[in-house]
């Protein structure tokens, strides 16, 4: 077996169509790092098992199996990773730039952290980075597609909780704030990352389970604003795209 290498890329998806090569292109285009890409896809039926079989070769680990949702996927792929680092990218993501991961890299060997995360933009040009200053109750701080966490920590907080459908990476971010694990940022652009995700479509529930997350490590009495921020964030959303929506 060869040196394990410094960063695994691990990509879940389920029928992703075309998006998913392209992502992968953007991954194998990256120049001067050492990583491994490992796919975990849950028992697609559009082609895409068959297209991964002939990409084996340049894939570090491959599963094709039903899952239990996104978050079960994940915890697949971190059992079969090796690198030090670990870096979740969707089937509609790409990196940003070709130097992407040897950048990171640099950064990585600097830091102390336990997870070091830097700047995402969305296709529709939103952009997100962790603030210098974070405030854990507001709203999930970290965007997985930017973040790097270290290994190990799955082995010591555990794995994300797959009961939750849109938001065990902000369950597994406050867990792991709340056990003193520091988060620094980086200054880089990640990853560019498609719109209406998973977390990002403005369903109801990614705003319940927001709200369950926060009860899980805060009180109610200080979770109490914060969840009618929640409830604002949702109506909000809802509204846009209801003007959005063509009409006649």
């Amino acid at each position: 077996m060869s040196a394990a290498p410094l960063l695994s890329i691990i990509v879940v998806c389920r029928n992703p169509g075309p998006v998913l090569p392209a992502a992968l292109a953007s991954v194998w285009a990256q120049t001067a790092a050492t990583f491994e890409v490992i796919v975990i896809d849950g028992g697609s039926t559009d082609g895409t098992p068959a297209w991964l079989e002939t990409q084996r070769s340049r894939l570090g680990a491959y599963l094709s199996e039903p899952d239990g949702g996104v978050y079960d996927a994940m915890n697949k792929g971190v059992a079969l990773a090796r690198g030090e680092w670990i870096l979740f990218l969707g089937a509609d993501d790409r990196f940003a730039a070709d130097g992407v991961l040897a950048e990171a890299g640099r950064w990585l060997a600097r830091t102390d952290a336990g997870v070091a995360a830097g700047e995402i933009a969305y296709t529709d040009g939103r952009v997100y980075r962790m603030r210098s200053r974070v405030n854990p109750l507001a709203r999930n701080f970290v965007h997985h597609q930017g973040a790097f966490y270290r290994r190990q920590l799955f082995a010591e907080q555990g794995a994300f909780d797959p009961s939750l459908a849109v938001m065990a990476d902000y369950e597994m971010n406050l867990r792991l704030w709340k056990r003193r694990v520091a988060f620094k940022p980086i200054p880089l652009r990640i990853a560019v990352c498609g719109a209406g995700g998973l977390s990002d479509g403005g369903a109801w529930r990614v705003y319940r389970e927001e709200i369950a997350v926060r009860h899980r490590y805060y009180s109610p009495l200080r979770c109490l604003g914060w969840d009618a921020l929640s409830l604002v964030r949702f109506c909000r959303k809802k509204a846009v795209r209801c003007l959005a929506r063509p009409h006649g």
